[in-house]
């Protein structure tokens, strides 16, 4: 099975189609273990989606169990991206 085998695998009322997006987005940009941190507005622009397309989609594959996210903040407390970790 390919890797994205398993998020084709969802039915669309599971895994909407902006979270396979975002999904495979997260992937091309993940190192070998998974982790990346495109902030929300890049993504959005190379998806050619909203941000809040986006931003449903992530909320779509936490729930789903396929993706953690960690908030992450700048030295003077002000958000940075976030960062992202692929579940296997």
């Amino acid at each position: 099975m390919s890797y994205f085998g398993k998020i084709y695998s969802y039915s669309s009322d599971e895994l909407p189609s902006r979270a396979k997006t975002v999904y495979m987005y997260l992937k091309d940009r993940s190192n070998a273990e998974g982790e990346c941190w495109p902030a929300i507005n890049t993504i959005a622009k190379e998806t050619s989606m909203s941000r809040s397309t986006v931003k449903r989609g992530v909320a779509d594959l936490i729930r789903c169990g396929l993706l953690t996210k960690e908030s992450r903040y700048r030295e003077n407390g002000s958000n940075s991206s976030n960062r992202y970790f692929l579940k296997r």
